[in-house]
């Protein structure tokens, strides 16, 4: 009998450890950022603010991979930066604007273009924003090629 009790016991504090475990990871560590009216985009001349709309955005202090945003852009950005390599990272399930797996698909297949919205927006860490014919834009953080290519050497 002692022995159910001691299992039951564990069991319990497992499911309570796990749940707050998954409550940590799913909606504590992010918080809501507000609504922006542009989006900063690298083009072959500069930096530039793409006025944008429907923005929604989360971040955490806790990564720097943190940060994803879905918006409209109200132009196409003129001549932006190629991002290669662009690798959307999964978002919270409550964040449903962005689905990374279908962001993926449509940069392997062509249907949107990645491209860099801002480089070291964090030490070691590049802002990649995933861009569609239609606005319709995407970005997150993803940590970046320090190549000698790029400029960026330890």
């Amino acid at each position: 009998m002692n022995g159910k009790i001691v299992g039951i016991g564990l069991l319990a504090i497992g499911a309570v450890a796990g749940g707050g475990m998954w409550y940590l990871q799913e909606y504590y560590f992010y918080d809501r950022i507000p609504a922006a009216d542009a989006i900063t985009v690298q083009t072959a001349a500069g930096p530039i603010a793409v006025p944008a709309s429907d923005f929604q955005g989360i971040d955490g202090d806790s990564s720097p991979l943190k940060w994803r945003v879905c918006a409209v852009l109200a132009e196409q950005p003129a001549d932006p930066v190629p991002f290669k390599g662009a690798t959307p990272i999964g978002a919270p399930r409550w964040f449903d604007c962005f689905d990374h797996g279908q962001i993926t698909t449509d940069l392997e297949s062509g249907a949107a273009q990645a491209v860099l919205g801002q480089a070291e927006i964090r030490p070691d860490v590049d802002r990649v924003l995933a861009i569609y014919p239609d606005g319709r834009v995407y970005g997150w953080h993803q940590y970046n090629d320090k190549t000698p290519e790029r400029g960026v050497m330890d």
